[in-house]
């Protein structure tokens, strides 16, 4: 469990207010007790969260402090300022809820300590490179940098069917709308600009099946798995994306078993992996290579 209720001693005659008394009290500073407090992580003696403005009372209060744990996963690259892991398929990049088991960030903080983070995020069954940031000076930078779009990334898929020639999908993206499935998009028209470049590399006649690279220069939600299903090469092993919106709503309540999923998608997980990263960091340039596959 990434999240660990903490208890911290009120001395008698204390009386401060919350967020002074977590900076007091505790490692936290300023910015993360607030953020504590509004995301209601602090509790009372009778686990009842506590507001910002309250005053400390009882014997003692609770705060869910996330502390990472390891599963052995170690960064593939890293530099007194930022580290890159290759993420495995199947492992979210952060916790969704105080529930969550285990996360990327378990191994960024059990890494790297409170001050480390995520530069952007890719979907939990998407593997290949993260970038992480590991002080406030480059977090502040390479975030930036991936809100500009001032680096080159691409990826690996394999997709139903054959392409013989490279391919620029110029289409929109927006939310689905006549789609029961939430997270799912479609292009549209009247969608936000996005293009993506498939190049393919290898094709396999048995299984009909093409392996290519995909290289987004804009970052819409799904774009890579939206495009390539718009063109008819749906990506194998794809559980919202070309198939019955059934199955869809089954795999994201947690439904749909292996057999199942492998029968309907084609592949136990997502075939599409985030395989190369290149940037510039303080006049560096970077160009890292994924050490996993598909």
């Amino acid at each position: 469990m990434p999240f660990v209720l903490k208890k911290f001693l009120i001395e008698q005659g204390e009386n401060k207010k919350i967020q002074q008394f977590l900076i007091d009290n505790t490692t936290l500073n300023i910015s993360t007790s607030q953020k504590m407090i509004a995301k209601g992580r602090v509790f009372d003696e009778n686990n009842k969260v506590l507001q910002n403005g309250q005053k400390v009372k009882g014997e003692f209060i609770q705060v869910a402090m996330f502390e990472g744990q390891t599963r052995g996963l170690n960064p593939i690259f890293e530099t007194e300022d930022f580290a890159i892991f290759d993420k495995p398929s199947g492992v979210m990049v952060h916790p969704t809820s105080r529930n969550t088991e285990y996360t990327l960030l378990d191994e960024i903080r059990y890494h790297f300590g409170e001050g480390a983070n995520l530069a952007h995020r890719i979907d939990q069954e998407t593997s290949g490179l993260v970038l992480v940031t590991k002080n406030k000076y480059s977090d502040i930078i390479l975030k930036e940098m991936f809100e500009n779009k001032k680096y080159d990334k691409n990826y690996l898929a394999v997709v139903d069917g054959e392409i013989t020639e490279e391919i620029g999908i110029n289409k929109g993206i927006k939310k689905a709308t006549n789609s029961k499935i939430g997270v799912k998009m479609e292009t549209s028209d009247d969608g936000k600009e996005s293009f993506t470049f498939i190049k393919p590399l290898k094709y396999d006649k048995l299984k009909n099946q093409t392996l290519v690279e995909a290289t987004p220069h804009t970052g819409r939600q799904h774009q890579i798995r939206v495009h390539l299903e718009s063109i008819g090469h749906r990506i194998v092993g794809d559980p919202i994306y070309g198939i019955d919106e059934e199955i869809a709503d089954e795999y994201l309540l947690k439904k749909l078993d292996s057999k199942k999923r492998i029968e309907t998608t084609g592949y136990e997980r997502l075939l599409l992996h985030a395989n190369y990263l290149s940037f510039n960091y303080k006049n560096i340039s970077y160009k890292i290579y994924s050490k996993l596959s598909i």
